[in-house]
Formats: structure tokens, C-alpha cells, sequence
């Protein structure tokens, strides 16, 4: 039985390090797309990574991307920043696969 036991806490150990894993590459994921966002709708210097805590703290409203996706939405049309919604979620899926390079080579 101690195999088996073994088994399980090897498995549930790898589970908990990937749900770690991609908590911190969503996170990180928020921060550049907020960093993108910002600099679109023109802002710079500390007004930039305010603006990517605001987008970090938006991926805490609800379960997936929606509440990131329009966070971004509503504040590019406030600042009438023509894009896509396709482009927005296309951004987000590209950070996404950065972040956990990034992630993973940290």
C-alpha cells in the first residue's frame, strides 16, 4: 500500500505545483497585459504599473478572463482606444503563453 500512497502524494504534490504554476503566470499575464493597455491609452510612468495592479486585482472579481477582458474593454472605450475584441483576447492569450515562459524559466 505504500507505493500507492506514494502514488497519490507524488500526484497531488504535481497538481498543487502547476495550479501554483498558472495562479502566477495569470497573474503575470495580467500585469503585461496591463502594461500593454496602459501604454495604448497613453499613460507612463507610475500611472503604468498602477494601471496593471488595477488589472491584476480585476482577475479577482470572478472565476476566468471576463472580468480582465472587460476591465480592459470598458477602459479602452473611456479612452477611445480603437481595438478589436478579438485583438484584446488574442493579447491575452499571447501573454499568457509569455508569462509562463516566464514563469517557468525563473
Amino acid at each position: 500500500m505504500s507505493g500507492l500512497d506514494d502514488f497519490g502524494k507524488t500526484h497531488e504534490n504535481k497538481f498543487a505545483h502547476d495550479s501554483d504554476l498558472e495562479f502566477k503566470a495569470n497573474a503575470r499575464r495580467n500585469k503585461l497585459l496591463g502594461q500593454w493597455a496602459a501604454e495604448l491609452m497613453g499613460l507612463s510612468g507610475d500611472a503604468v504599473a498602477a494601471y496593471a495592479k488595477e488589472v491584476i486585482t480585476a482577475d479577482l472579481e470572478e472565476k476566468g478572463d471576463d472580468d480582465v477582458f472587460r476591465k480592459i474593454r470598458r477602459d479602452f472605450d473611456s479612452k477611445n482606444v480603437e481595438m478589436s475584441d478579438h485583438r484584446i483576447r488574442r493579447e491575452m492569450d499571447e501573454l499568457l503563453v509569455k508569462a509562463r515562459e516566464q514563469i517557468k524559466s525563473e
